[in-house]
């Protein structure tokens, strides 16, 4: 079942999901109204991976988790705050169990379950307000598209939600918090305490100690919700009064992006390219290009052999096939985030024209951005610019002995093109 959320909305999605009694995994990903992937170029060839998508997990018709899939832990870091261990987030390689191609905040969660870090009561009501939250917005999405894939279950399971339940009461929060606006127009704004007298005199000592800690123009709505254990509409519903006498003014705060190792590369070395596919053509195609550009680029059609050719060559940026023998480019890219070596190079996945579902499992396994094939010089270029800086096409001709040692021993296709004059 695939399709666009103008055709049919996400609740209706969910219903026919709990009704067939699925299991499998529903991914989302949202677009802009003018029915684009928010972040991709009009010609469809070159796209970025920061626009919004998700991923749901369900179970004989139940929801079992919700979240997104950009495989970062804030949202999980700022629930273990209130219980004092936001610090004792486990090396995201100690996950890769549970979390394989799932969720690294669902299999982190299990990991400090597991480590007692946590206890089971805490788990649930921190999935639960982890599934309320992703809802919240999901219903809230009216332009995107869907996929949902049978599967087996997502395991271990914590907890399961009856949809019809979760959906009718968070349709409800929705209606509610629209009657909130002008004074709130977004869980991402940050409250700013603009006459913390007036404010202090009316509400409680409690309330007023809670809150002003956070009222500081770079924490959210959201992320207080997350502080204090409330649902998001109460907590939005309290500042309404402080916001209409002047109090408390909104702002949108610092947007939180992915880090990655963008630096530019020693400038006594060129910014080295690898590209991982297995068709020999692209191989060709991207290193006549990058060299021609003055960057140093080799290409490797065998992944299982990439992975220790990698460590030798410490790439600046890496290109990687999706669908490729023996190891995908799925399993590849996770394998190099759980390497200290490569959690902060930029890895590119090249997807297919219309590779939506690759577009959202790229974000899942790590991936910092993606190209689509077939693809031009123009947009090899930017993309490649945007990570390492431009090449230097006077560059010297390079060393040639690693490249002999290399090709010797893995087999690798070293072409002229690809020896820099």
């Amino acid at each position: 079942m695939q399709g666009y959320l103008s055709e049919i909305d996400i609740r209706s999605i969910l219903q026919l999901i709990e009704l067939g009694q699925r299991t499998g995994e529903l991914y989302l990903e949202s677009y802009g109204s003018s029915g684009q992937p928010l972040g991709q170029t009009f010609d469809g060839a070159l796209t970025v991976v920061d626009l919004p998508s998700w991923i749901v997990f369900l179970a004989n018709g139940q929801l079992v988790y919700a979240g997104t899939t950009d495989n970062r832990l804030d949202r999980l870091r700022d629930h273990l705050h209130r219980y004092g261990i936001d610090q004792a987030l486990p090396d995201p390689s100690a996950t890769a169990a549970i979390a394989a191609f799932n969720s690294l905040e669902y299999g982190t969660l299990w990991a400090l379950l597991e480590r007692h870090l946590l206890s089971p009561d805490q788990g649930r009501a921190i999935l639960s307000h982890m599934v309320h939250e992703t809802l919240f917005d999901l219903l809230s999405l009216h332009h995107g598209a869907f996929v949902f894939q049978l599967s087996s279950a997502l395991s271990p399971q914590l907890m399961t939600y009856a949809i019809s339940d979760l959906v009718a009461g968070i349709t409800q929060q929705i209606q509610t918090w629209h009657q909130l606006h002008p004074h709130l127009q977004s869980p991402s704004q940050c409250p700013v305490l603009l006459a913390p007298e007036a404010f202090r005199a009316s509400v409680s000592d409690q309330v007023y100690r809670r809150m002003v800690t956070w009222m500081d123009g770079r924490t959210s709505i959201r992320r207080i919700a997350r502080y204090l254990s409330r649902d998001l509409l109460s907590v939005a519903r309290s500042l309404v009064p402080a916001i209409q006498q002047g109090q408390v003014s909104l702002v949108y705060g610092p947007t939180e992006t992915p880090t990655f190792n963008t630096q530019r590369p020693d400038p006594d070395r060129l910014p080295r390219i690898v590209c991982i596919d297995d068709s020999t053509t692209v191989r060709q195609a991207v290193e006549q290009i990058l060299d021609g550009q003055g960057y140093e680029a080799t290409s490797i059609g065998n992944p299982l052999k990439a992975l220790g050719l990698l460590f030798q060559l410490q790439p600046n940026l890496i290109l990687c096939d999706i669908t490729m023998p023996e190891l995908d480019g799925y399993e590849l890219c996770a394998m190099l985030r759980h390497s200290s070596a490569f959690r902060q190079t930029p890895i590119v996945m090249l997807t297919g024209k219309d590779g939506f579902l690759d577009r959202v499992k790229a974000r899942m396994v790590g991936a910092t951005d993606y190209l689509s094939k077939p693809f031009g010089p123009g947009e090899l270029l930017a993309l490649v610019e945007r990570y390492v800086g431009p090449g230097d096409v006077n560059r010297p001709r390079p060393e040639t002995l690693l490249a002999e040692a290399i090709e010797d021993e893995f087999d690798i296709d070293f072409s002229e093109a690809s020896i820099p004059r």
